[in-house]
């Protein structure tokens, strides 16, 4: 009995339930806030075809975690040994067949919505493979390619109310440059297992010195995507979260130059996250 409870934990710690978790509060709250036009939030909750497209995005992000995990064992037992402990109870055998059951639920689900959602989450889920298997390891184009893959499960809704208006597309960018700094201060958290296992991150290639320029640079152009949002859009109340952000940004622009150990990285990798959940929740603020 406690063997199988462990097991269950273990596989909630292997699909981060908590990530799953944030991203359909995300969705549901985009849903409600920016691009459903209809002022009772019931029937946007209650619409059974935005539950599917939430519910496929979810499975899709567990899939991924899984195959991450997966392929990231050996770097995970170096650079998380007591979370690789955990994960360890569940066989790669039944981690592969979970992978690939979900995947084809997805799919199966998806064509209760529409072809265009079968195709999307297709070519979603091989991406996501192709990032855990090879794409990840490659310089640069890792860090891209897990910043866009992060914020892709956004566009399925967008697809489906149609909305692409400017703001979106600018709070989206502001996203992906957020996700992509903290990326990189996970790099550098991780550099003891990057480099032993030779994954091609800017911390293992071109050093932290670096890697804290990149991370710099990132934040500075965040800088002008939160001042032009402020600036030029109707934002309503969020405006005190983007204030927020400069502040915080402002914090790690310094803070990271005074880093130089794991538990420095993992503050700020935490703090970026915090970031991010909080700008979350504040779009009930639009």
């Amino acid at each position: 009995m406690k063997s199988t409870i462990f097991k269950f934990f273990s596989l909630f710690s292997v699909i981060r339930i908590y990530n799953i978790l944030v991203v359909i509060l995300a969705q549901y709250l985009t849903a409600i806030f920016i691009l459903d036009d209809q002022e009772s939030f019931s029937s946007t909750l209650l619409d059974p075809y935005l539950f599917v497209i939430i519910l496929c995005s979810s499975i899709s992000i567990a899939s991924g975690y899984i195959i991450n995990n997966f392929y990231d064992y050996e770097k995970d037992i170096i650079n998380r040994p007591i979370r690789s402990n955990i994960d360890r109870s569940i066989r790669k055998r039944t981690k592969l067949n979970l992978y690939f059951s979900l995947n084809l639920l997805c799919i199966i689900l998806s064509l209760f919505i529409s072809i265009r959602a079968v195709i999307f989450f297709l070519i979603y889920n091989i991406i996501l493979w192709l990032y855990s298997h090879k794409l990840k390891k490659i310089l640069i184009l890792g860090n891209v390619l897990s910043s866009l893959l992060t914020i892709t499960p956004f566009f399925a809704i967008f697809l489906y109310y149609k909305n692409f208006s400017k703001i979106i597309a600018v709070y989206a960018l502001f996203l992906f440059f957020i996700i992509l700094a903290k990326d990189l201060v996970k790099d550098l958290e991780n550099l003891k297992g990057d480099f032993t296992l030779n994954y091609k991150t800017i911390a293992v290639v071109y050093g932290e010195k670096f890697s804290k320029i990149a991370i710099n640079t990132i934040i500075i152009i965040n800088y002008i995507i939160v001042i032009s949002l402020i600036l030029y859009f109707d934002i309503g109340l969020m405006f005190y979260y983007y204030y927020l952000c400069l502040l915080v940004l402002t914090f790690v622009l310094f803070f990271i130059w005074r880093s130089n150990d794991k538990r420095d990285y993992l503050f700020i990798h935490n703090i970026m996250r915090a970031l991010i959940i909080s700008g979350i929740f504040s779009i009930i603020l639009i």
